[in-house]
């Protein structure tokens, strides 16, 4: 049976909780507006993946960018990338 004390804990944590998902809700939403503001102006699929390029090389620091490359190439040659 649950105490009043760990009553509380779990509300409290609770509300905790529900508190950071409606923050993380509302900085998608400033997040889309931001990227709105810039759709007439850049192709936001192209920039969008340049940015998740860019933090996918971000976290491979120690490799090389030829060893990525290497990598990169036999990869799109096997599922037939069309990148032209």
């Amino acid at each position: 049976m649950t105490t009043t004390s760990n009553k509380e804990i779990i509300h409290e944590l609770v509300e905790k909780v529900i508190d950071l998902e409606h923050e993380i809700k509302t900085l998608q939403e400033n997040r889309k507006d931001v990227l709105d503001e810039y759709k007439d102006r850049i192709d936001l699929k192209v920039f969008n993946a340049a940015l998740k390029i860019a933090r996918i090389k971000s976290k491979l620091a120690q490799t090389s960018d030829e060893s990525l490359d290497e990598v990169l190439d036999a990869v799109e040659d096997k599922i037939c990338v069309n990148l032209g």
